[in-house]
């Protein structure tokens, strides 16, 4: 398959290692179809006409698969959960939350799904993050808007371990993943602008990023896929998720 210009394909790296096994063979390539259609047509009416569409293209497959990530998941760490509930599990809310914003828009147009730590709170703890949608698809792997401790704790650890900060960084020079998020335009309280990291300290996240093409999300080899390059960020989550207190 092609490569994106920032990500690319989902491909297998292992040439030993035997197939997982798992009933999950892939998203149905309707999905993006109803995806784009929820776009044009993002009103409630016709929501609850296609709510069996949603159910069987969406819904349900989005469980299958993260039933097939449990496993490897456990590989990963024992600390990551993998839900499939319908409501409250991994697979995140399609309704958008809109009290607050001017877009009332009442659907999202995505998939989201998140394997949190378990003793996570809320989506903004470190994890893991599946994003499927008609135009973007990418994974992700971290903590996306940490709340003012745990962004102070993950500031704290850079400082009092710069050379393992250093080390689980270098996920940035991997050729297909990117440390993502904004930062703040000046240092934050307490931290001079000559720290050698302040950079880093800047950041207001701490979330690595690789993008796939939609096909991979199709294809049957997309849990092996997307479980491979969770592997690639386990030091980097280990950081994260120690910085807080957590185990990993």
């Amino acid at each position: 398959m092609s490569r994106s210009d920032r990500g690319g394909s989902l491909r297998p790296t292992r040439e030993t290692e035997p197939p997982m096994s798992h009933d999950f063979t892939g998203f149905v390539p309707d999905l993006f179809d109803f995806l784009a259609d929820l776009e044009a047509h993002n009103e409630r009416p016709w929501f609850k006409a296609n709510q069996d569409r949603y159910e069987t293209v969406l819904r349900e497959p989005a469980r299958a698969f993260i039933r097939a990530m449990e496993q490897p998941l456990e590989d990963i760490s024992p600390h990551l959960r993998a839900s499939d509930k319908k409501v409250g599990g991994s697979l995140m809310r399609i309704h958008r939350d809109v009290r607050f914003s001017a877009d009332k828009s009442p659907y999202k147009l995505n998939v989201g799904i998140q394997f949190r730590h378990k003793d996570g709170k809320d989506v903004h703890a470190p994890g893991y993050y599946v994003h499927l949608s008609a135009d973007d698809c990418f994974l992700g792997a971290g903590s996306w808007m940490p709340d003012r401790d745990a962004l102070a704790a993950y500031r704290r650890a850079i400082d009092e371990h710069p050379k393992q900060w250093l080390a689980v960084r270098k996920i940035a020079e991997h050729p297909d993943w990117r440390i993502d998020g904004d930062t703040l335009k000046r240092p934050p309280r307490g931290w001079s602008a000559d720290h050698p990291l302040i950079d880093d300290i800047k950041r207001k996240h701490f979330i690595a990023v690789t993008d796939f093409d939609p096909e991979d999300a199709i294809g049957p080899n997309f849990v092996e896929d997307v479980a491979e390059r969770f592997r690639e960020t386990q030091n980097w989550m280990a950081f994260l998720t120690r910085s807080i207190g957590l185990e990993f």
